[in-house]
Protein backbone atom coordinates (compact mmCIF):
# COMPACT_ATOMS: atom_id res chain seq x y z
CA UNK A 1 0.00 0.00 0.00
CA UNK A 2 1.37 3.63 -1.07
CA UNK A 3 2.32 5.95 1.61
CA UNK A 4 0.34 8.77 2.32
CA UNK A 5 1.23 12.45 0.35
CA UNK A 6 1.36 13.63 4.43
CA UNK A 7 3.21 10.52 5.68
CA UNK A 8 6.11 11.13 2.61
CA UNK A 9 6.27 14.85 3.83
CA UNK A 10 6.59 13.81 7.74
CA UNK A 11 9.14 11.08 6.50
CA UNK A 12 11.28 13.64 4.55
CA UNK A 13 11.25 16.53 7.02
CA UNK A 14 11.90 13.82 10.14
CA UNK A 15 14.68 11.85 8.43
CA UNK A 16 16.20 15.33 6.69
CA UNK A 17 15.85 13.20 3.19
CA UNK A 18 16.70 15.36 0.02
CA UNK A 19 14.57 13.62 -2.37
CA UNK A 20 10.30 13.61 -2.58
CA UNK A 21 8.94 11.36 -5.06
CA UNK A 22 5.40 11.92 -5.66
CA UNK A 23 4.79 10.74 -8.97
CA UNK A 24 1.23 9.71 -10.25
CA UNK A 25 -0.65 10.10 -6.81
CA UNK A 26 -3.71 12.20 -8.76
CA UNK A 27 -2.50 15.54 -7.41
CA UNK A 28 -4.17 18.50 -8.79
CA UNK A 29 -3.13 21.31 -6.58
CA UNK A 30 0.07 21.59 -4.61
CA UNK A 31 -1.48 23.23 -1.62
CA UNK A 32 -3.19 20.02 -0.84
CA UNK A 33 -0.27 18.70 0.02
CA UNK A 34 0.19 19.30 3.48
CA UNK A 35 3.07 20.72 4.49
CA UNK A 36 5.29 20.24 1.19
CA UNK A 37 6.06 23.78 1.24
CA UNK A 38 7.51 23.58 4.62
CA UNK A 39 10.38 21.10 2.75
CA UNK A 40 12.56 24.42 2.41
CA UNK A 41 15.46 21.62 2.38
CA UNK A 42 14.69 19.41 -0.18
CA UNK A 43 16.85 19.25 -3.54
CA UNK A 44 14.41 16.96 -5.81
CA UNK A 45 10.83 17.42 -6.02
CA UNK A 46 9.29 14.90 -8.54
CA UNK A 47 5.23 15.68 -9.42
CA UNK A 48 5.43 13.76 -12.98
CA UNK A 49 2.02 11.99 -13.94
CA UNK A 50 -0.25 14.64 -11.84
CA UNK A 51 -3.32 16.20 -12.84
CA UNK A 52 -1.50 19.81 -11.70
CA UNK A 53 -3.20 22.97 -13.87
CA UNK A 54 -0.91 25.60 -12.28
CA UNK A 55 2.01 25.70 -9.81
CA UNK A 56 1.62 28.15 -7.15
CA UNK A 57 3.65 30.95 -6.06
CA UNK A 58 4.91 28.84 -2.77
CA UNK A 59 7.45 27.45 -5.18
CA UNK A 60 9.58 29.76 -4.31
CA UNK A 61 9.93 28.09 -0.55
CA UNK A 62 11.91 25.36 -2.03
CA UNK A 63 14.97 27.33 -2.00
CA UNK A 64 17.19 24.23 -2.14
CA UNK A 65 15.74 22.48 -5.00
CA UNK A 66 17.95 21.40 -7.65
CA UNK A 67 15.59 19.33 -9.97
CA UNK A 68 11.93 19.94 -10.27
CA UNK A 69 10.17 16.90 -12.36
CA UNK A 70 6.30 18.32 -13.56
CA UNK A 71 6.99 15.83 -16.64
CA UNK A 72 2.87 15.11 -17.92
CA UNK A 73 0.35 17.48 -15.96
CA UNK A 74 -1.63 19.65 -17.21
CA UNK A 75 0.27 22.88 -16.38
CA UNK A 76 -0.90 26.13 -18.55
CA UNK A 77 0.99 28.99 -16.65
CA UNK A 78 3.70 29.29 -14.25
CA UNK A 79 4.33 31.93 -11.48
CA UNK A 80 6.96 35.05 -12.38
CA UNK A 81 8.60 33.32 -8.51
CA UNK A 82 9.94 30.43 -10.04
CA UNK A 83 12.80 32.25 -11.30
CA UNK A 84 13.79 32.79 -7.61
CA UNK A 85 14.72 29.13 -7.32
CA UNK A 86 18.53 30.19 -7.58
CA UNK A 87 19.83 26.77 -7.09
CA UNK A 88 17.29 24.86 -9.62
CA UNK A 89 19.72 22.97 -12.21
CA UNK A 90 16.92 20.84 -13.86
CA UNK A 91 13.83 21.38 -14.84
CA UNK A 92 11.39 19.22 -16.26
CA UNK A 93 8.01 20.78 -17.71
CA UNK A 94 7.32 18.12 -20.66
CA UNK A 95 3.69 16.96 -21.90
CA UNK A 96 1.75 20.13 -20.38
CA UNK A 97 -0.25 22.86 -21.58
CA UNK A 98 1.95 25.99 -21.65
CA UNK A 99 1.68 28.32 -24.37
CA UNK A 100 3.62 31.04 -22.35
CA UNK A 101 6.52 31.46 -19.92
CA UNK A 102 6.88 34.17 -16.96
CA UNK A 103 8.06 37.02 -17.31
CA UNK A 104 11.74 36.78 -15.71
CA UNK A 105 12.14 33.28 -16.58
CA UNK A 106 15.59 33.09 -17.58
CA UNK A 107 16.97 34.45 -14.12
CA UNK A 108 17.73 31.19 -12.99
CA UNK A 109 21.60 31.45 -12.77
CA UNK A 110 22.06 27.39 -12.17
CA UNK A 111 19.84 25.99 -14.42
CA UNK A 112 21.55 23.16 -16.72
CA UNK A 113 18.72 21.07 -17.81
CA UNK A 114 15.45 22.23 -19.44
CA UNK A 115 12.73 20.41 -21.13
CA UNK A 116 9.47 22.28 -22.36
CA UNK A 117 9.02 19.21 -25.11
CA UNK A 118 5.04 18.90 -25.96
CA UNK A 119 3.52 21.96 -24.96
CA UNK A 120 2.19 24.56 -27.18
CA UNK A 121 5.23 27.04 -27.13
CA UNK A 122 6.43 29.45 -30.01
CA UNK A 123 8.31 32.33 -30.79
CA UNK A 124 6.34 34.63 -29.12
CA UNK A 125 5.99 32.75 -25.84
CA UNK A 126 9.45 33.53 -24.41
CA UNK A 127 10.01 36.19 -22.43
CA UNK A 128 12.50 38.97 -23.15
CA UNK A 129 15.70 37.43 -20.83
CA UNK A 130 14.61 33.93 -21.85
CA UNK A 131 18.09 33.50 -23.66
CA UNK A 132 19.81 34.45 -20.13
CA UNK A 133 19.61 31.02 -19.48
CA UNK A 134 23.56 30.61 -20.23
CA UNK A 135 24.11 27.83 -18.25
CA UNK A 136 21.75 25.94 -20.33
CA UNK A 137 23.53 22.40 -21.57
CA UNK A 138 20.91 21.09 -22.92
CA UNK A 139 17.04 22.58 -24.17
CA UNK A 140 14.50 20.43 -24.92
CA UNK A 141 11.55 22.10 -27.20
CA UNK A 142 10.28 19.70 -29.59
CA UNK A 143 7.02 18.97 -30.38
CA UNK A 144 5.83 22.70 -29.58
CA UNK A 145 4.56 25.41 -32.25
CA UNK A 146 8.06 27.09 -33.31
CA UNK A 147 8.26 28.31 -36.98
CA UNK A 148 11.18 30.47 -35.99
CA UNK A 149 14.26 30.26 -33.48
CA UNK A 150 14.82 33.29 -32.07
CA UNK A 151 18.57 34.70 -33.24
CA UNK A 152 19.44 34.75 -29.25
CA UNK A 153 20.07 30.88 -29.27
CA UNK A 154 23.60 32.03 -30.23
CA UNK A 155 24.17 33.01 -26.77
CA UNK A 156 22.84 29.69 -24.90
CA UNK A 157 27.15 29.12 -25.92
CA UNK A 158 27.01 26.13 -23.64
CA UNK A 159 24.25 24.44 -25.05
CA UNK A 160 25.72 20.24 -25.82
CA UNK A 161 22.10 19.68 -27.06
CA UNK A 162 19.27 21.39 -28.83
CA UNK A 163 15.95 19.23 -29.48
CA UNK A 164 14.00 21.48 -32.15
CA UNK A 165 11.98 18.24 -33.56
CA UNK A 166 8.38 18.43 -34.74
CA UNK A 167 7.97 22.19 -35.06
CA UNK A 168 6.97 24.40 -37.62
CA UNK A 169 10.55 25.46 -38.19
CA UNK A 170 10.72 27.41 -41.44
CA UNK A 171 14.59 28.28 -41.10
CA UNK A 172 17.42 28.12 -38.82
CA UNK A 173 19.20 31.34 -38.25
CA UNK A 174 23.03 32.00 -38.43
CA UNK A 175 23.33 32.14 -34.62
CA UNK A 176 23.06 28.44 -34.29
CA UNK A 177 26.51 28.55 -35.80
CA UNK A 178 28.00 29.86 -32.15
CA UNK A 179 26.86 27.18 -30.47
CA UNK A 180 30.41 25.64 -30.79
CA UNK A 181 29.69 23.49 -27.50
CA UNK A 182 26.69 21.37 -29.50
CA UNK A 183 26.68 17.73 -29.50
CA UNK A 184 23.08 17.26 -30.75
CA UNK A 185 21.11 19.41 -32.77
CA UNK A 186 17.67 17.28 -33.37
CA UNK A 187 15.98 18.87 -36.49
CA UNK A 188 13.35 16.35 -37.95
CA UNK A 189 10.08 16.91 -38.37
CA UNK A 190 9.97 20.67 -39.35
CA UNK A 191 8.86 22.13 -42.83
CA UNK A 192 13.17 23.38 -43.40
CA UNK A 193 14.14 23.88 -46.80
CA UNK A 194 17.48 25.22 -46.59
CA UNK A 195 20.06 24.54 -43.61
CA UNK A 196 22.57 27.40 -42.59
CA UNK A 197 26.15 27.21 -44.03
CA UNK A 198 26.57 28.16 -40.56
CA UNK A 199 26.67 24.04 -39.14
CA UNK A 200 29.62 23.70 -40.66
CA UNK A 201 31.11 24.61 -37.23
CA UNK A 202 30.09 21.04 -36.09
CA UNK A 203 32.78 19.47 -38.78
CA UNK A 204 36.26 19.39 -37.56
CA UNK A 205 38.19 17.85 -39.78
CA UNK A 206 39.55 14.15 -39.28
CA UNK A 207 38.35 14.79 -35.79
CA UNK A 208 34.36 15.56 -35.76
CA UNK A 209 31.51 13.52 -38.23
CA UNK A 210 28.34 15.01 -39.18
CA UNK A 211 25.98 12.31 -38.81
CA UNK A 212 22.74 13.88 -41.22
CA UNK A 213 19.99 10.16 -40.43
CA UNK A 214 17.95 9.70 -43.32
CA UNK A 215 14.72 8.24 -41.86
CA UNK A 216 12.29 10.53 -39.83
CA UNK A 217 11.86 9.50 -36.20
CA UNK A 218 8.12 8.73 -35.08
CA UNK A 219 6.82 11.32 -33.05
CA UNK A 220 6.15 9.75 -29.52
CA UNK A 221 5.10 11.26 -26.03
CA UNK A 222 7.77 9.15 -24.41
CA UNK A 223 8.60 9.67 -20.64
CA UNK A 224 11.33 12.53 -19.97
CA UNK A 225 13.49 10.27 -17.63
CA UNK A 226 15.89 9.70 -20.12
CA UNK A 227 16.25 13.47 -20.63
CA UNK A 228 17.60 14.36 -17.46
CA UNK A 229 21.36 13.97 -18.62
CA UNK A 230 22.76 14.35 -21.81
CA UNK A 231 23.39 11.65 -24.12
CA UNK A 232 27.40 10.69 -24.80
CA UNK A 233 28.67 8.64 -27.29
CA UNK A 234 31.55 7.17 -26.15
CA UNK A 235 32.79 5.62 -29.14
CA UNK A 236 32.33 8.36 -31.35
CA UNK A 237 33.28 11.49 -30.50
CA UNK A 238 30.94 13.60 -33.47
CA UNK A 239 28.56 16.34 -33.58
CA UNK A 240 25.21 15.11 -34.33
CA UNK A 241 22.33 16.31 -36.45
CA UNK A 242 19.14 14.41 -36.77
CA UNK A 243 16.97 15.17 -39.51
CA UNK A 244 14.96 14.33 -42.49
CA UNK A 245 16.40 15.05 -46.01
CA UNK A 246 12.57 14.74 -47.08
CA UNK A 247 11.70 18.88 -47.71
CA UNK A 248 15.12 20.14 -47.90
CA UNK A 249 15.60 21.43 -51.30
CA UNK A 250 19.17 23.26 -50.59
CA UNK A 251 21.70 21.69 -48.08
CA UNK A 252 25.55 23.78 -47.70
CA UNK A 253 27.65 22.13 -50.15
CA UNK A 254 30.41 21.28 -47.29
CA UNK A 255 27.67 18.64 -46.35
CA UNK A 256 28.16 17.04 -49.49
CA UNK A 257 31.14 15.57 -48.25
CA UNK A 258 30.77 14.20 -45.85
CA UNK A 259 29.72 10.71 -44.97
CA UNK A 260 26.10 9.81 -43.52
CA UNK A 261 24.86 7.45 -41.25
CA UNK A 262 21.24 6.09 -41.35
Amino acid sequence: MSKSLKKIVEESREKNQPEVDMCDRGISNMLDVPGLFTLSHITQLVLSHNKLTTVPANIADLRNIEVLNFFNNQIEELPTQISSLQKLKHLNLGMNRLNTLPRGFGSLPALEVLDLTYNNLNENSLPGNFFYLTTLRALYLSDNDFEILPPDIGKLTKLQILSLRDNDLISLPKEIGELTQLKELHIQGNRLTVLPPELVFMVDTCRRILNLQRRTMTSQRRSAVSLWQPRTNKSLTSASVFMSFTLLLHVPIIFLCISCYS
